[in-house]
């Protein structure tokens, strides 16, 4: 199917908007700026619409009624639902705790992973188990190369990013396997040392995810002496990146602006971190942890048990990626098509996905036609329309 779309203001993230036409065919971007279609193409007046990459999530849990950890029913049904968003590409975001279902359930999934319809999974976000922190339930266990290749190994070599934290004992090993094997070190859920941040980062872990959050300050040892540690040595660093969850909540605008302001929006990533709840009207939604989530308009999703000893605490995000970027095009001082990088080719970039994150002739066409509210009219994948306001 080949398709031609006229009179779209064309967001080329990091670069340009320029109002042209642009042709899809045999999956990739054919032409930008054609006068014309060819003949037998299907023809979609853009009405002077925007028209970005798909947007990338890298770091997400479930969205609607779907939680990834609930199976691989959960990860397909989840999977039809990201293109109404604007995402086209996300790592589907798991935490692969102990127990004797953890190793049957990664295989489930990845298995299922080679089924998934209307988005791009190219391999998941392994959220630990080398943590130092638990934060959302990840495990704390030290870094354990020979656990690391059998987590690989379930997973079917389809580990695309691993989460783990720059205090936990034996943890470089981990990191450099990682990068030996082309898998993406995330730093998270840590209180390091300025030093230990450091050697991660020689090492190869050059991504924050979901930063400041779950940062705390290293411990004061000197009262009157604020020690700095890994949100100053990222925040210092030119060479590494970051991702924040932008629902306003989670991370105050302000520190995402402090953020892009160090670091640009080629440095910084937006992620929805999203689960149960998302892209869901506010309410109260049941989860497969034994309780409900209500969510609200700027909020995450918080605890609805009053019997819960952590009621009204925060359990995710509601975020979907289409928030996301209406916020940060609020909260960034930028030209728009700066800060669209931050949803598309930023995230490509931190993922290693070359493809991805950009309209340029000769890449697939996955794209999305976006409404005045920043809801998608449309949302191609590898142009076939996968969503249609």
């Amino acid at each position: 199917m080949a398709t031609f779309i006229s009179n779209v203001q064309c967001v080329f993230p990091g670069e340009k908007t320029v109002t042209t036409s642009i042709r899809f065919a045999d999956g990739i971007v054919a032409a930008i700026g054609l006068d014309a279609p060819v003949p037998g193409d299907t023809v979609i007046e853009g009405r002077g619409l925007r028209l970005t990459p798909g947007l990338i999530d890298l770091h997400v849990h479930g969205i609607m009624r779907y939680n990834f950890d609930s199976g691989p029913d959960d990860l397909l049904a989840a999977s039809r639902a990201f293109a109404r968003f604007g995402a086209t590409t996300v790592l589907p975001t798991v935490l692969p705790r102990k127990g004797p279902d953890t190793f049957p359930r990664l295989a489930a999934l990845a298995e299922a992973l080679e089924k998934v319809e209307q988005v791009k999974m190219p391999g998941f976000h392994l959220e630990g188990p080398f943590m130092a922190l638990p934060g959302a339930g990840c495990d704390v266990i030290p870094g354990d190369v020979g656990l690391l290749e059998e987590l690989l190994s379930v997973c079917r070599q389809r580990v695309k990013a691993m989460s783990l934290s720059p205090d936990t004992p034996g943890i470089i090993p981990v990191i450099e396997r990682l990068c030996e094997r082309g898998i993406r070190p995330f730093v998270t859920h840590t209180r390091a040392t300025l030093e230990q941040t450091r050697t991660a980062i020689a090492a190869g872990a050059r991504h924050a995810t979901h930063f400041y959050d779950v940062f705390p300050m290293p411990e004061v040892i000197d009262p009157g002496v604020r020690p700095a540690g890994a949100v100053e040595a990222f925040l210092a660093d030119s060479d590494v990146t970051v991702d924040v969850i932008a629902d306003g909540c989670h991370v105050n605008p302000l520190v995402v602006q402090l953020a892009v302001r160090v670091k640009t929006c080629s440095g910084v990533a937006v992620i929805t971190d999203a689960n149960i709840g998302a892209g869901l009207p506010p309410a109260e939604y049941p989860t497969p942890w034994g309780y409900p989530v209500r969510t609200k308009p700027g909020d995450g999703a918080r605890i609805a048990d009053p019997n819960h000893p952590s009621y009204g605490a925060l359990a995710g995000s509601a975020l979907t990626m289409n928030g996301a970027m209406a916020n940060v095009l609020e909260w960034i001082d930028e030209p728009p098509e700066t800060v669209w990088a931050m949803g598309t080719a930023t995230p490509a970039r931190i993922a290693g996905l070359p493809d991805a994150g950009t309209l340029a002739v000769g890449k697939p066409a996955d794209a999305v036609l976006w409404q005045d509210d920043l809801t998608p009219a449309m949302t191609w994948l590898d142009g076939e329309p996968v969503y249609s306001a």
